[in-house]
């Protein structure tokens, strides 16, 4: 009976990686959304207005909210980034490379790994103790977001010492009421933008990005944020980012990664059961 169990499980998930695998191919101008690049012909600028930039955000959403909430395996993807978002030529978004994903028991808050992954995207509590859930992709899937409203690297370190790392310069900004500063210049020169649109998209990265992975809403209700009025979302808290102070310039590892907004060491998922849900968008009246 248990191999039977076994057995049914495996040919379950070989069918879902052949599935992933073998999904229609995209056309010659499936793209790189970050530089808005096409893959096949390297260095044409493509430009996205905001009606765009906002489909592709919310197919990165519902896509993921498919992978954690509504798949029959509940799968972490881990490795979220703009280079793992493919457009068809009607600019829907697909998440792609699989090669990091985990199936993840449903009876687990997290799991302990080994990091894999890409630094800049990656959630603390990931990065530095090794723990493993849903959550991390959420706390990416901000950081891609602040990508493509502002179409910038998360970090830049030929930029001036406080916009190189972008969450906390987009924090900064919110900060002083100045959050279309962030926005792609080329959006603000059309002059379409809607600054209460803009304003929630942001807000909700922000809610992507805090520290304590329970303060990270489940993407169902990030999907539901994207799509309620502006005034539904709440107003988030001073997210999780590199405190730039500690960061060595030129190193990647690990041992210099420091973060700022909380004590060291920040909690465990495990640590508070009762710690409190993101506030005022759990229910929201759409």
């Amino acid at each position: 009976m248990l191999y039977s169990s076994h057995k049914e499980k495996g040919l379950h998930i070989f069918r879902l990686k052949f599935r992933l695998i073998t999904m229609p191919p995209l056309k010659d101008d499936c793209m790189n959304i970050f530089g808005f690049k096409l893959v096949h012909e390297l260095g044409k600028k493509v430009y996205l207005n905001w009606e765009t930039r906002f489909q592709i955000i919310l197919g990165v959403a519902r896509g993921l909210q498919y992978l954690h909430e509504d798949s029959h395996l509940r799968i972490v993807h881990r490795d979220i980034k703009a280079s793992n978002i493919l457009l068809d030529d009607k600019f829907h978004p697909r998440i792609g490379d699989f090669g990091l994903a985990r199936f993840f028991p449903e009876d687990e808050a997290y799991l302990s790994t080994t990091f894999a992954g890409t630094l800049g995207y990656t959630a603390p509590e990931y990065a530095i103790r090794g723990e493993l859930s849903e959550k991390a992709d959420i706390y990416s899937f901000g950081v891609l977001v602040l990508e493509i409203v502002s179409c910038r690297k998360n970090t830049d370190l030929t930029l001036p010492s406080e916009m190189q790392y972008l969450p906390e310069y987009a924090w900064k900004l919110y900060e002083r009421s100045r959050v279309l500063d962030l926005v792609d210049p080329r959006l603000k020169q059309l002059g379409s933008l809607v600054e209460k649109d803009v304003v929630r998209v942001v807000n909700v990265a922000f809610f992507c990005l805090q520290l304590h992975p329970n303060l990270r809403p489940p993407m169902s209700e990030i999907v539901t944020m994207l799509t309620c009025t502006p005034e539904m979302v709440g107003t988030p808290s001073r997210p999780a980012f590199f405190n730039r102070s500690r960061r060595k310039k030129n190193s990647e590892k690990l041992s210099h990664v420091s973060w700022d907004t909380m004590p060291d060491p920040f909690p465990s998922p495990l640590e508070s059961e009762s710690t409190p849900s993101t506030q005022a968008h759990t229910q929201l009246p759409c």
